[in-house]
């Protein structure tokens, strides 16, 4: 699950401060969502999610962070509620949404990455999850270095893809 992205500004069609304060409606819904999903609460998360998603489309539009956002949570929640099927591929879809609208070096771009890789490996699809997080881990070595904080937590998910894949040594 991702956290709200701080640099959600405003646009041409609202102005500042109306646009910040949907932003922020949105935001708490996002993290109502989060922590339903924390409690164990699959379905009401879900829930939560789709209703924030219609919102964050029709006040913010299908490009913004704040959008995607919540669409990679719904992805999770989904996921964890046993709808594998859908949620990998609202996951896997943000992924290229988020590549083709931030680029893939993006830092939200590379989070949503090690979501779906983690998403694999809990869903059993280790092979999967190795090469998707080998490549992440080698995108943020190679962006913000080997210790940044971001890369240790891809390099965390490799080391737990390559454990579910039997390799132990």
């Amino acid at each position: 699950m991702e956290h709200w992205p701080p640099d959600a500004g405003p646009n041409e069609e609202k102005p500042a401060l109306v646009h910040a304060e949907i932003v922020h409606h949105l935001a708490g819904r996002n993290a109502l969502g989060v922590e339903l999903l924390i409690a164990g609460r699959q379905k009401d998360a879900i829930a939560e999610f789709q209703r924030t998603l219609a919102g964050c489309h029709a006040e913010l539009g299908p490009d913004h962070l704040c959008t995607l956002t919540v669409d990679g949570n719904l992805g999770v929640a989904q996921v964890a509620a046993g709808q594998r099927r859908d949620g990998m591929a609202r996951i896997r879809a943000n992924v290229a949404h988020r590549a083709r609208v931030l680029g893939d070096d993006a830092p939200l771009t590379l989070t949503a990455r090690d979501a779906l890789a983690a998403a694999y490996r809990l869903s059993g699809d280790v092979d999967a999850a190795v090469a998707l997080s080998r490549q992440v881990t080698a995108q943020r070595v190679r962006l913000l270095g080997p210790t940044a904080p971001d890369t240790l937590t891809s390099r965390m998910g490799l080391i737990r893809a390559v454990a579910a894949a039997g390799d132990l040594t």
